[in-house]
């Protein structure tokens, strides 16, 4: 039976673990289904990228699940190709996902990599056509399109990057509207105070919340109450934005084991390297179970309204399971 829950917790599907025999698609369907028979987990989200990380297509996962669920919502963590994608294909794509999961889609956008962040990045961008410089404008014109595509007709549009006229995108989504939620987690130690501003106000002015991760609790708290008081300030409720925390997970009584699990399985999914030990603390939680509730409490207690779990383990569908029995059961509303 469903619970009341403090969080609409979600589940984080590993789609690039099909790559390296670490399961099947068919595994991540029947998590999927797990989770929502489970009555704990509120969503499903699968990550996105084109070249750059390979794995199986977003969208098309999506659909799968969408045809093996009923309840939970699906979701990106979150759609980094956005910048590349043509968003008339893309509202198109996204709408027939929308009709076929019964309105149970939201849509997490995000710049992507940059051309600095590593030649994988710098080739994709290079094969797509996309400036690295072009990927927020890109980002914020292609939510406006998306937007405008979905809810009305003979959409004409003279923009900066895409031109187009006397557009209709049919079927239209079930819901109206779809809810878009902008990722982003600018480094404190890389970015300035005024550009970080910035950021926030784009999710502000743009999306219908914020998603993150590997934030500490208390960047997290201001960032997200930053975010709600810039969308005041235009007139819409900051109480209605969702913040998503995409929270790597490995429960073990043993933390040391739980910590080499975890790192091991970010070290194979990202790259040697590429997650250094200060990141893997702040976006892992591990250890026992009580010490993951922990972590997943105090991100509630800083606004956190979703917390989107993936299990970083050899073993993802036994953790799924003691996370049900040992973890969740906590976040019940009293």
């Amino acid at each position: 039976m469903p619970y009341t829950m403090r969080a609409n917790f979600g589940l984080s599907l590993s789609t690039r673990a099909v790559l390296f025999d670490w399961g099947t698609l068919d595994d991540l369907i029947d998590a999927a289904r797990i989770a929502e028979t489970s009555g704990y987990f509120d969503s499903v989200w699968v990550g996105d990228n084109l070249l750059s990380k390979p794995r199986v297509e977003a969208i098309v996962t999506l659909s799968a699940l969408a045809a093996r669920t009923e309840h939970v919502r699906l979701g990106t963590i979150c759609l980094a190709s956005f910048p590349l994608r043509d968003p008339i294909l893309l509202a198109l794509q996204w709408a027939s996902l929308d009709v076929l999961s019964k309105g149970r889609t939201i849509l997490a956008v995000c710049n992507g990599g940059s051309a600095l962040d590593g030649p994988q990045f710098a080739h994709e961008l290079e094969v797509m056509g996309v400036p690295s410089r072009e990927r927020v404008g890109r980002v914020v014109e292609g939510i406006t399109i998306l937007r405008r595509l979905w809810s009305e007709e003979r959409v004409s549009h003279r923009g900066t990057y895409y031109h187009f006229a006397d557009v209709d995108i049919l079927p239209k989504p079930v819901q109206q509207p779809i809810p878009i939620l902008i990722a982003v987690n600018p480094k404190e130690e890389q970015v300035d105070a005024a550009t970080t501003d910035r950021i926030l106000r784009r999710v502000a002015t743009h999306a219908d919340g914020w998603q993150t991760d590997a934030t500490p609790v208390d960047t997290f708290r201001q960032r997200f109450k930053t975010i709600q008081h810039y969308a005041a300030q235009q007139g819409r409720d900051g109480g209605q934005l969702e913040s998503c925390l995409h929270l790597m997970v490995n429960i073990n009584e043993n933390r040391d084991q739980a910590f080499h699990e975890a790192t091991t399985f970010l070290s194979s999914y990202y790259g040697a390297g590429a997650v250094s030990r200060e990141r893997a603390e702040m976006w892992l939680a591990y250890g026992s179970p009580q010490a993951v509730i922990d972590k997943i409490g105090a991100y509630l207690d800083a606004g956190c309204t979703t917390p989107v779990l993936r299990f970083v383990s050899p073993h993802p569908t036994a953790q799924l399971q003691r996370c049900i029995e040992d973890v969740l059961p906590a976040f019940r509303a009293t």
